[in-house]
């Protein structure tokens, strides 16, 4: 063998002039490129063997596989399939789908959005139009269309790799309205027809500059070929043109939001009266065209559950629900025209704020915005559960211009939530003149630190003079003023009953569902000071039956 191999760097010699002694001895370069061969060899050999020692996912059994899968977006879960032939075939038995466009947004485009409205409320009008038309609008449209492409892109994917014979439970789909849709509209035709999917959600938002956008669900107008044999139960449709929805029948379950204005009347009523096993309904944010409002007259109905919320009909009567139990209106008066048409009512949600801010219309408006509470809880006769949100800059509830007849005989629980601190905060008292079963009152009074108080009612000798039924009080915001305190002085006096009164300076009223709530509240440290002044202003001249009601300060 060379000695040139065996040369040390001795002395001043260097080491590139050793690796150059070893490149000339014993064949130069082929000797290196050999012994870079068998290294790779050796490498090649050891690698799948750490490989599988150390790929612990691959290990696992397929059930737990596809619980990861189904905690994934699905662009993650699609891509999954480029690992093995086994996580292709996963992908393909995910029950639950969901393809969403919020996905596909990056954080900077949520940032653009809250830019352009942060500038839309700025005052000055030029620079808003430039940044709008110059510098936000074209980014925020780009990043859109950037969004939809790459949600195409995954839906067209996987039409093209799915198995036809498949099962999926539940499908949820987002997108903006754009002009590539087309894919959409089949993936939705698909899961229906072929998938037999159970729960389908498909809600189209419009692009940032055009908010009057709708979806349109393809050339025939339907969302499947075969809807008599679907087996659709549960659907929520959002931003589209309303399809035909009286051939699914076995459709139990109803979610309509943001259908746009061009829909007739009569495409609403027809969803109460074709629809027949419908027994969920909820309109959010619907709109309608026409100037008679909508009339539900649907005696052969299975509706049990009813949510109007923010649509602007002009009116919305309901004349027959014999089904109907829980009833929940925002922003809208439901008007029940009989009240033997509904039997089966036991709960009930109204949601109203009325008035304006400005101050050139608010005084005008106030002066004749006027509504006795009989206008909404009349023909109710079997509501055991009530919750009232009644807001605005100024109170526009009033007392009755005449006696009324006693309402709601079979009320048990009655919420008043968010009563704004500048009104007359014992306006409830309205409630229990007319309404003489409750067992519970709760009450929650919002601050309103911008606002200055608004006019007292000039109550009027009760014609209630006991009521024997209510247990609980519970008032949350309390800050000790004088008609609050007022308000529990009342109750003292008139309620035979009354066993328990809690007083909570800070807290709020949370939904559970439409039509359950809990208080939550936070504890206040009260001073000595404070409880004894609050308890003497509350006691003082309260009659001595009242010294057996339990006063609790929190």
């Amino acid at each position: 063998m060379p000695t040139a191999l065996f040369n040390r760097n001795r002395g001043g010699e260097s080491a590139t002039s050793t690796r150059y002694s070893i490149r000339r001895a014993g064949g130069g370069s082929s000797l290196m490129a050999r012994a870079r061969t068998a290294m790779g060899r050796c490498l090649r050999r050891r690698r799948p063997r750490a490989s599988r020692r150390d790929d612990r996912i691959s290990a696992l059994p397929d059930d737990l596989l596809l619980s990861v899968l189904r905690r994934l977006d699905i662009r993650t879960a699609l891509g999954t399939a480029a690992l093995s032939r086994r996580w292709a075939r996963l992908n393909r038995e995910l029950p639950v789908l969901s393809f969403s466009v919020e996905s596909m947004l990056p954080p900077r485009y949520h940032r653009w959005v809250q830019l352009c409205r942060n500038i839309g409320g700025a005052i000055f009008f030029q620079y808003k139009r430039h940044a709008m038309t110059r510098e936000l609008m074209p980014n925020i449209t780009r990043y859109e269309h950037r969004a939809m492409r790459a949600l195409t892109r995954s839906v067209e994917s996987f039409l093209g790799t799915v198995a036809r014979r498949r099962r999926v439970t539940r499908l949820r789909v987002d997108f903006f309205v754009t002009h590539n849709t087309g894919c959409l509209n089949q993936l939705i035709a698909e899961a229906i027809d072929a998938w037999g999917v159970d729960d389908l959600e498909a809600v189209a938002k419009p692009i940032y500059n055009q908010p009057g956008a709708v979806h349109s669900f393809g050339g025939h107008g339907g969302l499947c070929k075969e809807p008599s044999a679907a087996r659709l139960q549960s659907l929520k449709l959002g931003g589209c043109v309303l399809p035909p929805l009286h051939e699914y029948g076995a459709l139990t379950a109803l979610v309509l939001q943001d259908i746009p204005d061009s829909t007739p009347e009569a495409t609403y009523e027809g969803v109460f009266t074709s629809c027949l096993q419908l027994q969920v309904l909820h309109l959010i944010s619907c709109r309608c065209s026409g100037g008679r409002g909508v009339v539900v007259d649907a005696p052969m109905s299975k509706i049990r559950e009813l949510v109007v919320e923010k649509c602007r009909f002009r009116r919305i009567r309901l004349r027959a629900l014999p089904s109907l139990e829980s009833l929940a209106s925002e922003g809208i008066i439901v008007h029940l025209e009989e009240s033997t048409s509904f039997p089966c009512l036991r709960k009930y949600n109204l949601t109203l704020c009325l008035g304006m801010t400005l101050q050139r219309f608010r005084q005008a408006l106030s002066q004749h915005l006027k509504i006795e509470p009989e206008t909404f809880l009349r023909r109710m006769p079997g509501i055991t559960s009530l919750i009232l949100r009644l807001t605005g800059p100024d109170r526009w509830i009033v007392p009755s211009s005449s006696p009324s007849p006693p309402l709601l005989p079979n009320l048990r629980r009655l919420l008043v939530a968010d009563v704004p601190s500048s009104w007359d905060v014992s306006w409830p008292r309205l409630l229990l003149e007319t309404v003489p079963s409750p067992e519970t009152l709760h009450i929650h009074i919002a601050a309103c630190v911008e606002e200055e108080p608004g006019d007292e009612i000039p109550w009027r000798h009760t014609m209630v003079r006991h009521h024997h039924h209510l247990e609980e009080f519970v008032m949350v915001g309390y800050e000790g003023t004088k008609r609050q305190t007022y308000f529990v002085k009342f109750l003292m006096g008139v309620c035979t009953v009354l066993r328990n009164v809690t007083m909570f300076r800070n807290g709020h009223a949370r939904n559970k569902g439409h039509w359950d709530w809990e208080l939550v509240t936070h504890q206040h440290l009260w001073t000595d000071e404070e409880k004894d002044d609050t308890l003497k202003h509350i006691m003082d001249g309260v009659s001595p039956s009242a010294a057996q009601v339990r006063l609790v300060l929190g």
